[in-house]
């Protein structure tokens, strides 16, 4: 009898083989529950779509002898089978099995363990706080951040990129070298982007990030003052947390800057989309806020923001645009040119409505076209911002735009804001 092949998991990354020799579509798990990664050579790629949960090994053996030709094609149908199961990426028992393994580790840890020292950057302590340093002296940071005026008031926020720190440095760079020191004092609320998380929710922790540097202090009484306030909203100790750079990244200039145990209260801002979510359907011209639980947070993120003033300081972990064949589109992209010039115009659009502190014309900006089509997978962590913090006004210290492979481009840069 043929047997239904499992669903292949539609949370993995695919990407075009990084490696010249070895031609085809790479697989590899963005929430680590697995290590593995697997590249397909160009006539195994069509074989994928067997496993939509309604196909069967019978299917897959008659595609695999289609575009090979060969006659064994059952031990082939069983090997790519095997090989993409044992890998966990089928929504099976052995993916089931490794998640509920990764997600009981994340619990039991009593810290956030740094996820990226050694690929995003040095894993040694010293070398570290000589390469952050460096990030945060690079001249053209400077210039950057002497490009415009002082801020007329003393700033509470800055949004910075959550791209890998090599690529975006002179934005973050701009970003940080606007901070005083005697900001060190003050709890740092990071609004990250969450990449993984459910739609129209927010990711909680009370644990504190270790890095090579040290640990920070995690402030939990504001992590329960938000979970009390919008339970529904919140996922608390969310497993994103373990998996996401967009904190990260920004917990590390913040300990070079004001020492290792600096206290931050940090949010993983999960999309706000259109249509269903968790828990309702955003009409399709409404606002984040017309789920009930998003109101919450931001009412109680605003909350935070009334009762503790000016010790509470806002960092915003955010890219911009992505464009190019990575993230779908039919062309290759190229950092300011061609059609990366109009994205840059487009770009500084919506900043113009952000800095303005006009969350409904950034809203109305986000989705011109009917759906964001420039793919900013930041707009959450600001749009919350502009709702939690109304008249808040900005100034754009910085912006870039950086092929992250030869066909893909990522926009981001530099912001503060002051009231």
């Amino acid at each position: 009898m043929p047997t239904v092949l499992p669903r292949l998991r539609e949370d993995l990354d695919f990407l075009p083989s990084p490696l010249p020799e070895r031609p085809g579509l790479l697989l590899r798990d963005p929430f680590r529950y697995s290590e593995v990664s697997i590249i397909l050579p160009p006539p195994l790629v069509p074989c994928l779509t067997c496993f939509d949960g309604t196909h069967t090994d019978v299917d897959l053996k008659a595609m695999l002898f289609r575009v090979t030709g060969r006659f064994d094609s059952a031990e082939a149908a069983g090997g790519l089978t095997r090989g993409l199961s044992d890998a966990g990426f089928l929504d099976d028992d052995v993916f089931r099995g490794l998640r509920a393994k990764q997600h009981d580790v994340f619990a039991r840890s009593a810290v956030r363990q740094a996820a990226f020292a050694g690929g995003g950057y040095p894993p040694n302590r010293t070398e570290l706080a000589r390469t952050v340093e460096t990030w945060l002296e690079d001249p053209s940071t400077v210039i950057a951040a002497k490009a415009s005026p002082p801020l007329p008031a003393p700033i509470l926020a800055i949004a910075a990129p959550h791209v890998s720190p090599t690529g975006g440095v002179s934005s973050y760079g701009a970003a940080y070298r606007a901070l005083g020191a005697e900001l060190g004092k003050r709890t740092f609320v990071i609004l990250g982007t969450s990449h993984y998380g459910r739609p129209n929710s927010f990711g909680l922790t009370r644990k504190p990030f270790a890095t090579p540097l040290g640990e920070t202090t995690t402030d939990a009484a504001l992590v329960d003052q938000l979970e009390r306030a919008a339970p529904d909203a919140v996922v608390v100790e969310d497993y994103c947390h373990a998996v996401e750079h967009s904190i990260e990244f920004q917990v590390l200039f913040l300990q070079t800057l004001f020492g290792p145990g600096v206290r931050i209260l940090p949010v993983l801002c999960g999309p706000f989309v259109r249509g269903p979510s968790s828990r309702s359907a955003l009409p399709g011209s409404g606002r984040p806020e017309d789920d009930s639980g998003v109101a919450r947070m931001i009412d109680a993120l605003g909350q935070l923001r009334a009762d503790q003033g000016s010790d509470l300081f806002w960092v915003l972990g955010v890219d911009m645009a992505h464009m190019g064949r990575r993230y779908g589109d039919p062309w290759e992209a190229r950092a300011h040119d061609g059609p990366m010039k109009e994205v840059a115009a487009r770009d500084h659009a919506r900043l113009e409505r952000v800095i303005e502190g006009d969350a409904d014309g950034f809203w109305d900006a986000l989705h011109e076209r009917g759906h964001d089509d420039l793919k900013w997978c930041g707009s959450a962590p600001l749009y919350t911002f502009l709702r939690a913090q109304p008249g808040v006004r900005g100034r754009v210290l910085n912006y870039e735009q950086w092929n992250i492979d030869d066909q893909s481009v990522v926009s981001f840069g530099a912001l503060a804001f002051c009231r």
